[in-house]
């Protein structure tokens, strides 16, 4: 078995979006820079996701200097949004809690409402110091996390998903198989190690960053959704249901809480401190 290292980098500038994958990012405490600052939310307030609007899989937001993201998506032309002036805020509830973000321009709301719809407003995490903490149950004090689903970074590693992709082969639904790893939305991807090595994972390093592990990621139906098309079907649900059901949950993936800051490079060795 070769050592462990850094295999790709994603950052989703827009929560439930398609990312990109830089060669290099900059690890801040609350995730990867540029991480899940933006996020569309319905005329409720409710923040908007994949999983009641698989279209989201469609659009995307690349980031651009400063903060700001140009849009693009199926049917439409592309859009340039510049981080908002804080002027003032709007609620944006997230399935555990609730959080202050600053809303773009009408031009980005009207965008978004024509692809998916329904109507929704984009909102800036203008302050990802303060605004949002993590979960106290696996906190630090003063710990924040951006828009992502709870927790600052998300590792997944090749060789788990090789596997679970060989079980998704013996199961009763081969075709939906194999899965790419953007069905699982992650930041940081290891390879270099044995299947589900990274369950035992406590603390780890990769390139100038440290992280501890905070819990193990069940994962949702978001999951089961082409990140290409759209469409959805069983799988991995199915199959984790029957292999890694942990909890109640249907675990793939770790998350992870930076330590220590500094740049992770596509090669970084990934050293197992715990």
């Amino acid at each position: 078995m070769s050592k462990p290292v850094l295999h790709s980098i994603h950052v989703y500038p827009l929560k439930a979006a398609r990312g990109h994958a830089p060669r290099e990012a900059v690890v801040e405490p609350w995730g990867l820079a540029g991480d899940r600052r933006w996020v569309l939310i319905d005329e409720s307030s409710q923040v908007i996701t994949q999983r009641a609007h698989p279209r989201m899989a469609l659009t995307a937001a690349e980031p651009l200097p400063g903060g700001g993201v140009r849009l693009s998506g199926p049917g439409v032309e592309s859009l340039t949004v510049p981080v908002p002036e804080p002027i003032g805020t709007t609620t944006v509830e997230m399935p555990r809690d609730k959080v202050e973000g600053v809303p773009a321009d009408a031009a980005a709301h009207a965008w978004f409402s024509d692809i998916l719809g329904v109507d929704v407003s984009l909102v800036h995490l203008d302050d990802p110091a303060t605004r949002r903490p993590i979960d106290p149950a696996y906190a630090r004090p003063g710990e924040t996390v951006s828009f992502a689903d709870a927790y600052p970074l998300l590792l997944t590693t090749v060789a788990s998903l090789d596997t679970l992709n060989a079980l998704i082969a013996r199961g009763d639904r081969p075709d939906e198989g194999p899965l790419p790893m953007n069905r699982f939305r992650p930041n940081v991807v290891v390879e270099g190690t044995e299947s589900w090595a990274e369950d035992g994972w406590s603390r780890i390093a990769i390139g100038e960053a440290t992280f501890r592990i905070a819990k193990a990621c069940g994962r949702c139906v978001v999951t089961t959704t082409d990140q290409y098309t759209a469409e959805r079907g069983g799988e991995p649900l199915r199959t984790l249901g029957r292999h890694r059901r942990f909890d109640g949950k249907l675990v793939f993936g770790q998350n992870l809480v930076p330590e220590s800051l500094g740049t992770v490079r596509l090669g970084d060795p990934v050293r197992i401190l715990e």
